[in-house]
């Protein structure tokens, strides 16, 4: 399953949290995948992908950064190209 993760940088400080990701690196418990992400131009939050199959990975990973100066809020998603597919056969409905 992929993952929104959004990120929230305590007083819009990303540099503690970037300094530990390249110091320790992101810190991913075996079988979470990161995909990719993006920061928003005030460094207030960051927008992760993220993918796996067992929720308990994200738990792990997000107690992993317990008093970095971030939050993380976890939002389950679909790609644009799957949801295509299902709303697909109610395009031509009434």
């Amino acid at each position: 399953m992929l993952f929104m993760v959004i990120e929230r940088f305590r007083d819009n400080d990303m540099v503690p949290v970037y300094r530990a990701v390249r110091d320790s690196g992101r810190q991913l418990p075996d079988g979470l995948e990161y995909v990719d992400s993006w920061v928003e131009p005030t460094f207030g939050r960051c927008f992760q992908l993220m993918r796996c199959d067992d929720l308990r990975l994200l738990q792990q990973w997000v107690l992993g950064w317990r008093g970095a100066g971030v939050t993380f809020e976890i939002v389950p998603v679909v790609s644009s190209a799957d949801t295509r597919e299902v709303v697909a056969p109610y395009l031509d409905g009434d």
